[in-house]
């Protein structure tokens, strides 16, 4: 998991009741969709299922910045452009490696509101 050093985004992370290993970064604050995206590249490989906790409108512009054109719900990208609410989750298959995410590598495939 990546998660901002807010302390919002780290109630919300331990609202998650996921149990797994986190590391922190302060740069996620107020941070532009390519600061998440250089984040991410430095996940090992060994991580198969990435949660980033993060900032608004840094996450919903993330989502979109990540979707391909092949393979994404036109739907949930609309979703996603027209609200982002507080703990929202976008999504995002990606094959390959960490290391190797870039803007249009993934497919967006779905949109969850906790409510």
């Amino acid at each position: 998991m990546l998660c901002s050093t807010a302390t919002r985004a780290r109630q919300t992370l331990a609202h998650t009741g996921i149990d797994a290993p986190a590391r922190y970064a302060e740069r996620l604050y107020g941070a532009a969709p390519g600061t998440v995206i250089e984040e991410i590249n430095r996940v090992g490989d060994n991580v198969t299922t990435l949660l980033v906790v993060g900032h608004e409108p840094t996450t919903s512009a993330l989502a979109i910045v990540l979707a391909s054109i092949s393979g994404t719900d036109a739907a949930v990208a609309e979703r996603i452009s027209e609200k982002f609410p507080t703990s929202g989750i976008a999504v995002l298959r990606v094959a390959g490696h960490w290391a190797d995410v870039e803007p249009g590598c993934a497919a967006l495939v779905g949109f969850h509101v906790p409510r």
